[in-house]
């Protein structure tokens, strides 16, 4: 296969998860979109139903149903941007015929079918369970290398495990009380018409959701954590939706491991950023506070961490934005490591500001 011309196969094109994919894909220098599928736009082309991309590359891309024999004659990799249950189904089916899949849905992230049937349903497809990478690449970019099934982290799992990685795989911190504190912009909820997410609904106001442990984030959360810590361990998470498109900030609390101090923490994220293959990560200095704003539309996740010492508690901020490196962005990311690319080819843009 030519490295230059890597088809790619949109299955789900419809919602911002696919939308976004399709603005990514369209300035890729060597991964191109051939084909995308919706079940009630078909045999439109991409840009009839997002003028946006006009004139782009994948303008003239016509929207065909999902059927797997066609994205498999035509792609050599297929982005899955479908809810569970459907998107297990289409992977094995195209796994099956040779295509590489980057799962966007939660169908693969969890590695034990027991867990998944807790959160979800029972598993279409447990016997894969095992072979999906979990697809973050500051963490798992050599398997991703040698992966044909990658499952893309969730947004909010990307922010908070960037977050924590540095100083838990320093042994920084106390995992045994982590409380995490996320608010995620409305793009989160979907593109799906429902009243929760209507504008007058969400303009002006600002509420928590799935409390007490109920986000279906949580348990991804905690198998990724536990896996840094070294141990398993339980987090306290709560999600909150505020008014506006693109973007997550989460706060988290945890314990300093006992004579950890600010430039120790500081250090770490530092050492983290360094020597990953990626370019994302970056640390505040000591006295800035990232905002939203200064990653939106990009790979970035900025973080600052300070050290309370009157209550003896380590404070993390970490914000991306939740459609690109929540999900889309990374989609890409975790493509270009299965194909020998290099992993921020086409992700190279500055943030969208203002």
């Amino acid at each position: 296969m030519n490295k230059t011309n890597i088809r790619a196969g949109l299955v789900g094109v419809t919602g911002y998860t696919g939308m976004e994919l399709a603005r990514l894909l369209a300035a890729h220098p060597s991964m191109h979109l051939v084909t995308a599928t919706a079940r009630t736009e078909a045999g439109k082309h991409l840009s009839d139903i997002y003028p946006f991309l006009e004139r782009l590359p994948s303008a003239d891309v016509e929207l065909i149903q999902p059927e797997p024999d066609l994205i498999a004659k035509a792609c050599d990799i297929a982005f899955l941007a479908v809810p569970h249950g459907a998107a297990a189904n289409m992977a094995a089916e195209l796994l099956a015929r040779g295509v590489k899949v980057v799962d966007l849905s939660a169908d693969f992230r969890l590695h034990s079918a027991a867990t998944y049937e807790q959160w979800y349903q029972p598993h279409p497809h447990p016997e894969l369970l095992a072979e999906a990478v979990y697809g973050l690449p500051e963490l798992y970019a050599a398997k991703v290398k040698k992966a044909r099934l990658v499952a893309n982290p969730g947004c909010y799992p990307t922010s908070v495990i960037l977050g924590l990685a540095p100083v838990l795989q320093a042994g920084l911190v106390d995992p045994s009380e982590i409380i995490i504190d996320s608010k995620s912009g409305t793009t989160g909820a979907g593109r799906k018409a429902q009243v929760p997410s209507l504008f007058c609904e969400v303009s002006d106001t600002f509420r928590a959701y799935g409390i007490a442990g109920k986000h279906r984030h949580t348990p991804e959360i905690e198998q990724e954590l536990s896996l840094l810590a070294g141990r398993e361990l339980l987090v306290s998470f709560t999600p909150h939706l505020v008014p506006m498109n693109r973007g997550i900030l989460s706060t988290i609390y945890v314990r300093p491991a006992k004579g950890a101090t600010l430039d120790d923490l500081l250090a770490a994220y530092r050492a983290f950023a360094a020597r990953t293959d990626t370019p994302w990560l970056r640390p505040l200095p000591a006295g800035r506070l990232p905002e939203t704003r200064n990653v939106r539309g990009s790979m970035f996740c900025d973080v600052a961490v300070a050290l309370d010492t009157r209550t003896n508690r380590v404070t993390i901020v970490s914000v991306i934005d939740n459609i690109c490196r929540g999900a889309s962005g990374q989609a890409v990311a975790n493509a270009n490591l299965m194909f020998g690319l290099p992993v921020a080819m086409g992700l190279a843009g500055a943030p969208l500001l203002p």
